[in-house]
């Protein structure tokens, strides 16, 4: 096709393909994220609430002290951080540790 062999096409179309994604997720390889990063949080509240989505009107599934360290995830809703699966905190109560590569 056009003088180039069908080889030479797959090999265009892939690096294509392989350029439009790279493009598409800001500049970062895909999946570039996951699994690479630490994601630590520090409890800045007396005592902060654990609810079971990203709101205050979920309900509290259970609590953390003042200075309680935990793991968390980058993912951040409605002014609410992801700990785990039906666990948000506020992220107005909560500061990353200085370990933390999350944001």
């Amino acid at each position: 096709m056009f003088g180039v062999p069908v080889r030479g096409m797959i090999v265009i179309g892939v690096l294509g393909v392989a350029g439009v994604m790279y493009a598409v997720n800001g500049g970062k390889p895909i999946d570039s994220d996951k699994g690479t990063g630490i994601c630590k949080i520090t409890v800045t509240a007396d005592i902060l609430n654990v609810r079971s989505g990203p709101g205050d009107m979920q309900p509290i599934v259970s609590t953390m002290p003042r200075d309680a360290v935990t793991s968390a995830q980058s993912r951040v809703e409605n002014g609410y951080r992801m700990l785990s699966d039906r666990r948000w905190v506020s992220q107005s109560f909560v500061a990353l540790t200085s370990d933390s590569t999350c944001k």
